[in-house]
């Protein structure tokens, strides 16, 4: 039997708007805004790493800009005397 001076310890169910505190929707906000971080964080990662590819892309073909280069192999205009 219940003493009076104890308060009663019903518990809530799950699913209902009792059952989900604040502390846990404090909890959901905080993971969903370091989700959100990391995946911006992810973007700028990606980002940085296209803006150096071509960079690296573009000096390579300042680089080669300068040469005089053909893909055919070089042939001599006068033949070789024997």
């Amino acid at each position: 039997m219940r003493h009076r001076s104890e308060p009663s310890q019903r518990k809530p169910e799950p699913d209902s708007p009792e059952g989900h505190t604040m502390y846990e929707y404090e909890i959901q906000q905080l993971r969903a805004a370091e989700l959100i971080r990391q995946a911006e964080n992810e973007r700028m990662a990606r980002e940085i790493v296209r803006g150096r590819r071509a960079a690296r892309r573009e000096a390579a073909r300042r680089e080669a800009e300068g040469e005089v280069h053909t893909g055919r192999p070089r042939r001599h205009r006068f033949p070789r005397t024997a």
